[in-house]
């Protein structure tokens, strides 16, 4: 059996390293390409192709131009860190196998040209965390997962060819299948389910409850009797059944 969290979710300094290091790889490359005046583009996915493979490991650390880069560095410290903090066990399998299976889609589906960026990565992290919340139907996920439509819905338009020039949608596609295989294969622990009071239960009775006794039907406080009361009502109830199996009752 599988044990049940309350409280499954632990910040950690991970949490904040993980995408700085990743993102702070992403621009010390860059740097490196501006500083030596090389291009590293070669380094990347070209499909169908043997020595296009290399790019399955490599071209997710390597942008075009600098908006191409501050673009993905937004969304992995944004994507990274939620991942890392509700995701802690799954983290780096997802980090590893989007980065792998998301460039191995995009060597089998892609154009005849290099494809670089991380952008397959970061639909592969936009997927998983969508998905798996929906999948486990715990609350706090589920609503994760709506703050991810909110932030990343419009992004599903460039999974399709022809939506806009110079990216490279194959990897987009790749990168939101592999999020979603991840999301159904890897697995969560069982969350425990919200707390439900008597109260609000549908077929909670308020006539039938000791606490709310103690209201009356306008919500007043009726505090319950004092002991020395409930003595001198037994005893005078007791007197008068004396007195009248005594004959006191006409």
């Amino acid at each position: 059996m599988e044990k049940q969290h309350d409280n499954p979710f632990q910040f950690t300094k991970a949490v904040i390293l993980l995408p700085l290091f990743f993102v702070l790889t992403l621009w010390s490359v860059f740097w490196y390409e501006l500083h030596f005046h090389e291009s590293l583009s070669h380094f990347g996915v070209y499909p169908r192709e043997v020595f296009g493979l290399k790019g399955i490991l490599f071209s997710p650390f390597l942008h075009g131009d600098i908006e191409h880069l501050a673009n993905n560095s937004v969304a992995l410290l944004v994507l990274l860190p939620i991942l890392r903090y509700f995701y802690k066990e799954q983290s780096f399998v997802v980090l590893l196998f989007g980065i792998i299976f998301s460039g191995l889609g995009t060597w089998l589906l892609g154009r005849p040209s290099y494809h670089i960026g991380a952008s397959g990565l970061i639909y592969a992290l936009v997927s998983f965390i969508f998905f798996k919340g929906i999948f486990t139907k715990y609350y706090r996920l589920v609503a994760l997962s709506f703050t991810i439509v909110i932030l990343y819905g419009g992004s599903v338009w460039y999974m399709f060819p022809n939506v806009k020039e110079g990216i490279s949608w194959e990897g987009h596609l790749a990168g939101f299948l592999v999020g979603l295989a991840l999301a159904l294969v890897l697995k969560t622990p069982q969350f425990s389910k919200p707390i439900f009071y008597e109260w609000e239960k549908p077929d909670f009775n308020p006539e039938l409850d000791p606490f709310m006794k103690n209201f009356d039907e306008k919500g007043n406080f009726n505090p319950p009797p004092k002991p020395e009361e409930v003595i001198r009502e037994y005893f005078n109830s007791s007197m008068k059944v004396v007195y009248e199996f005594l004959g006191g009752k006409k």
